[in-house]
């Protein structure tokens, strides 16, 4: 195995609030694909990368998954199964940020959890709130994953102090290939009323890249969660009230692959 299959994705951000007031916020970010196998060959490939110890780009099992010590490829294979998916333990490959100095904090990683034979199985969006939760959304996907993946399911955990729980989230993925684009769609009784997307390309992981990207994106993961508060005072400055926090139930929701000219059913 030679880590070929991880990569550095290098994008954008964009977050918007379409009612009672509009809020936009754009920025620029870099991530990681991180195929599960692969991580100990990357750690010691990379001279600027490591695993479960402090480098200037890190990866530590604890910050995903149930935060166990239990390998998290098999958390992820229980969670499939749990969910009724059919997988036949294939790659499983991890988009999100690495600790940077020591410090991550990441909204939202994703799994795409790969059959043997290259098609995609499922999609498993991890989500982290400011509160220290961490919830799953686990999605089947019903193609082979060469083009655009729609998903659909509730919203079942509290992360926005600036939305109420009565709402559905719409998915629309493409894989990570040469690029890697995630847009999501939050909605209520209403209709819409926040979108969410990332749009990133391919680039080679090396030390060489590691270090431009540190260069290029100075302390993101510090910048990520400082942007979160300020983006947050920015709202309620516009008058928009807070919910009270709902403690989360079950570690994980299960949704469904939907197709693109099928009526989404949105059902919160």
């Amino acid at each position: 195995m030679t880590g070929d299959a991880s990569a550095l994705y290098a994008g954008t951000v964009m977050h918007q609030r379409l009612r009672p007031r509009r809020h936009r916020l754009r920025y620029r970010v870099f991530s990681l694909l991180l195929d599960l196998d692969e991580l100990d060959v990357l750690a010691a490939r990379l001279r600027l990368f490591s695993r479960n110890r402090l480098n200037l780009f890190s990866f530590f099992d604890r910050d995903h998954g149930s935060g166990s010590s239990k390998p998290l490829r098999d958390q992820i294979e229980h969670q499939l199964a749990s969910a009724g998916i059919e997988w036949d333990g294939g790659p499983i490959r991890l988009l999100t940020m690495p600790r940077v100095l020591g410090y991550v904090f990441n909204p939202l990683s994703v799994y795409f959890c790969y059959r043997r034979d290259g098609d995609l199985a499922a999609i498993v969006y991890e989500v982290n709130n400011t509160f220290g939760e961490r919830h799953h959304y686990i999605m089947p996907v019903n193609s082979d994953g060469a083009g655009t993946i729609h998903q659909e399911c509730a919203k079942r955990f509290f992360v926005s102090p600036f939305l109420d729980m009565d709402m559905s989230y719409s998915f629309r993925v493409i894989p990570p290939a040469a690029r890697v684009g995630i847009a999501i769609s939050g909605r209520d009784a209403q209709g819409p009323i926040i979108t969410a997307s990332l749009f990133a390309r391919r680039q080679s992981l090396s030390d060489a890249g590691l270090a431009l990207a540190f260069v290029a994106y100075p302390l993101l993961t510090l910048k990520v969660i400082a942007g979160i508060h300020w983006e947050a005072l920015r709202i309620w400055l516009k008058g928009i009230r807070l919910r009270d926090h709902t403690p989360p139930g079950q570690p994980l929701t299960p949704g469904r692959s939907v197709d693109a000219k099928e009526p989404s059913r949105h059902v919160a």
